[in-house]
């Protein structure tokens, strides 16, 4: 198992055959796509590459390096689907990793960001008292707000919500919501209409 670094936490964004960003995926499901040949990388002057070409350029590849036994590979920031030329469904998964983009992988009682491996869901009205395991009730928590609140409502913990959990609509839904995009590859590519941002689909990652 690989240990846990900038390179293995990175997010990828998937473009569609028509270069429309529909997703948001991690490490390992890009590596998925790359090697079976179902989707290339895009390096910043907007050459494709396949997965024997990309990982032909090696070491002169910066940042966000991958080490296996045979190669030497960069994260790509972002992948083009080469037989996908469509837009997703646009009912939105009801999933742990649509949860933390629609919360942009802050916690929603403190304020701060952190990595995917440092977050919780969190039953803001306790399973306990009834709550429901819905859109409307769930966000995101860092660890130690988590614990602080327990089996409590916020006002119980004396805890405040940043917002009131929403379900998200797929037209209202775009990466320009963001506080900041996460990486400058993906910049020129959320300037469309990026609805399918929240592709069902690409985004399911119930672990």
């Amino acid at each position: 198992m690989c240990p846990v670094t900038a390179a293995t936490t990175a997010r990828v964004l998937v473009l569609n055959k028509s270069w429309n960003p529909i997703g948001v995926i991690d490490v390992e499901r890009a590596f998925g796509l790359f090697v079976t040949g179902a989707a290339k990388a895009l390096d910043k002057q907007y050459q494709t590459f396949d997965f024997e070409s990309w990982a032909a350029l090696g070491a002169e590849l910066g940042d966000d390096v991958i080490h296996t036994s045979k190669y030497a590979l960069k994260v790509p920031r972002v992948m083009i689907l080469q037989m996908f030329d469509k837009m997703p469904r646009t009912q939105v998964r009801f999933s742990r990793q649509n949860i933390y983009l629609r919360d942009d992988f802050t916690c929603q009682y403190c304020g701060k960001t952190f990595p995917r491996k440092n977050l919780n869901l969190d039953h803001v009205m306790p399973k306990s008292q009834g709550g429901r395991t819905t859109w409307e009730n769930i966000v995101c928590s860092c660890i130690p707000c988590n614990m602080r609140k327990a089996g409590r409502t916020p006002a119980e913990a004396g805890m405040k919500l940043l917002s009131k959990p929403v379900k998200p609509k797929w037209n209202t839904v775009a990466p320009t919501k963001m506080k900041k995009a996460p990486y400058a590859e993906w910049l020129p590519f959320l300037d469309v209409v990026t609805a399918s941002y929240w592709n069902a689909e690409l985004l399911d990652d119930d672990d």
